[in-house]
């Protein structure tokens, strides 16, 4: 199974994508690996090597939605849907899309973003996280770089975003796989890594200010407060992203509302969402539903030589009614509705617990705008869906070997094992490959054996109808480590 390969030629993988750190001397040169840019201007410190990506369709791909007043689907979505390869933005572009969302949505689309932001628990909140939350200026925060690397694109309902900056050292990425639409979708991709970047404006440089000098005479307490700093920073990373959700949520909810009369159908619509965020030696997570982010390490060594056993370690939680911990949460917070699970679903409407949009779960107001059987009965308690997120920051060592993030659509064939099994056995035998784009192909070729048709049989029924074989699938591998041993790896079709 592990030789199958997907003819290229079939061109069924909508988005792929690669990308491949500067190292120095081993690297590939740029433009010796097609679709991958490399930088011999900027030194390699960071955690990371390279990372693929790809994705496949089983909903229909719509064209963008034309939500906020058309200055998502006209101005921001488009320059982001489907490139080949990462692409170099220089001078970070990214902030004149800032500057309309910051601007526009609060002044001339004031009905759509200037809902207030809603209570978000912070971690270990104080002056310092209040100080970080103030008006950013460009040189500021760690995300505001000189210049940035891009990917994205869309695939059925998925949504799927990449950063990179080499200069600072730090890569976001982010799926979010929307359902009953893409509106919810393509929202958060035209706006949640903006409004990231945004609120990030001090936290790096405020950190990087005070670093203790290290003595003998005072060894452990200058480690002790070097150890305080680097978890209050890590600590306001994670309340960032935290705060940028809810910001996200409230002003999609928002815009719901002023919409609903034209469009009833955006209060189903939502999406789950998962944000990774490598800075340095931490992988920061962020999620709501049932999307994963899977890490490969090695139970023992340190130089990842294959003379340990490498193992699969689910870095985010899975937010479903199938999770006992989150169904117990759901009927514990509606004590007086005797039915808040129905056929196995929230409400009888959906198996995931916890979502950004779906609003008609959140609010009875957006309920009562559907008709008939598309209405929830009895919406005694809501909200029912929450977007409260999973967050969790990890600390890379040198045993962990690469990660894995996709939507739920990889996960209905393959384990967390599984995948990293493939991940693994791929990137050995081939270096100069792509894991992401063969992650996918083998997940097609398990649906196709399960629905007994060939690969070839399941990959001509067209998007739609193809759904009742398989989701949407959206993945992402990211090649941790500085050593490149897998220098040549990732690249597009």
């Amino acid at each position: 199974m592990l030789g199958e390969d997907i003819n290229d030629s079939e061109g069924e993988i909508k988005v792929s994508f690669g990308y491949q750190c500067n190292g120095g001397g081993d690297g590939v040169p740029s433009g010796a690996v097609k679709g991958v840019e490399s930088r011999s201007d900027i030194p390699r410190n960071g955690s990371f090597s390279c990372l693929s990506g790809a994705a496949l369709s089983a909903n229909a791909t719509l064209a963008n939605t034309n939500i906020c007043n058309g200055l998502i689907g006209s101005d921001i979505l488009p320059s982001l849907d489907s490139p080949n390869s990462f692409r170099r933005v220089p001078s970070s572009p990214s902030l004149s899309r800032l500057d309309i969302l910051s601007s526009s949505l609060q002044s001339s689309m004031s009905n759509l973003s200037c809902s207030p932001p809603s209570p978000v628990g912070s971690y270990e909140t104080d002056s310092y996280m209040l100080k970080t939350m103030s008006v950013p200026t460009r040189s500021d925060s760690f995300l505001n770089a000189v210049e940035v690397q891009v990917a994205g694109g869309a695939a059925g309902e998925d949504r799927v975003q990449a950063v990179c900056s080499e200069e600072n050292e730090w890569l976001f990425c982010a799926i979010y796989d929307g359902f009953n639409g893409r509106d919810a979708a393509d929202f958060l991709a035209g706006t949640l890594y903006e409004t990231i970047m945004f609120n990030f404006n001090l936290l790096d440089s405020e950190s990087k200010q005070y670093v203790p000098s290290i003595d003998a005479a005072s060894d452990e307490s200058s480690y002790s407060e070097m150890e305080v700093s680097s978890r209050s920073f890590r600590n306001g990373v994670l309340d960032i992203l935290h705060r940028a959700l809810s910001q996200a949520e409230n002003d999609f909810l928002y815009m719901v509302e002023q919409e609903m009369e034209d469009r009833p159908d955006l209060v189903s619509v939502g999406s789950c969402v998962l944000v990774m965020l490598l800075h340095g030696n931490n992988l920061y997570t962020l999620n709501l539903g049932d999307s994963r982010a899977v890490l490969a390490t090695f139970d023992e060594g340190n130089d990842m030589d294959q003379s340990g056993r490498l193992k699969a370690i689910q870095l985010t939680d899975s937010h479903t009614v199938d999770n006992e911990l989150e169904r117990t949460r759901l009927l514990s917070e509606h004590p007086d509705d005797s039915m808040p699970v129905i056929a196995g679903k929230v409400k009888g409407k959906l198996k995931v617990t916890r979502a950004f949009g779906v609003g008609y779960l959140k609010k009875k107001k957006l309920n009562d705008a559907l008709m008939g059987i598309l209405r929830v009965r009895n919406l005694i308690s809501p909200p029912y869906i929450s977007t409260e997120p999973s967050l969790n920051v990890h600390e890379i060592s040198k045993s962990d070997h690469f990660v894995i993030i996709g939507s739920d659509g990889l996960f209905d064939f393959l384990s967390n094992e599984e995948a990293v099994k493939l991940v693994h056995s791929y990137i050995s035998s081939n270096p100069s490959g792509d894991p992401a784009k063969f992650l996918v192909e083998q997940l097609v070729i398990k649906a196709a054996h399960s629905a007994g048709f060939s690969k070839g049989e399941l990959l001509n029924i067209p998007a739609g109808r193809r759904r009742k074989y398989h989701d949407d699938v959206t993945v992402i591998v990211i090649i941790l480590g500085t050593n490149h041993r897998t220098s040549k790896a990732s690249t597009c079709i």
